[in-house]
C-alpha cells in the first residue's frame, strides 16, 4: 500500500462526512475538525471508516495523531509497516 493509497483512504473517509466540503481546499496541516466543522461523533466515524478500509485498529490515545491530513497519513503509513510489514509506504 502506498501513500498515495492511505490518503486517498483517507480522503474517502471525509468525504463520506463531510460531503459538502471541498477536500482540495483543506490543508495538509489543518485541524480537521474545524475545517470540515465536524463534532467528536464525526470523527469517530472517521476513524471507524479508516478502520474498515484499511483493516487497522486505533486506540483512542492515538486519536490526536489523526486529527489533521498530514498526520493521519503519516500515522496509517507507519502503522501499516509496522503490523503488515507493508512495503512501498
Amino acid at each position: 500500500m502506498t501513500r498515495e493509497d492511505i490518503h486517498a483512504a483517507i480522503i474517502a473517509a471525509l468525504s463520506n462526512i463531510a460531503p459538502d466540503v471541498e477536500l482540495s481546499s483543506v490543508g495538509p496541516n489543518a485541524d480537521l475538525r474545524e475545517a470540515l466543522d465536524i463534532d467528536s461523533m464525526d470523527f469517530l466515524n472517521f476513524i471507524m471508516a479508516l478502520h474498515k478500509k484499511l483493516g487497522l485498529d486505533v486506540p483512542e490515545k492515538d486519536y490526536p495523531k489523526l486529527v489533521t491530513l498530514a498526520g493521519a497519513t503519516a500515522y496509517l503509513e507507519q502503522h501499516l509497516l509496522q503490523t503488515r510489514g507493508w512495503g512501498g509506504v
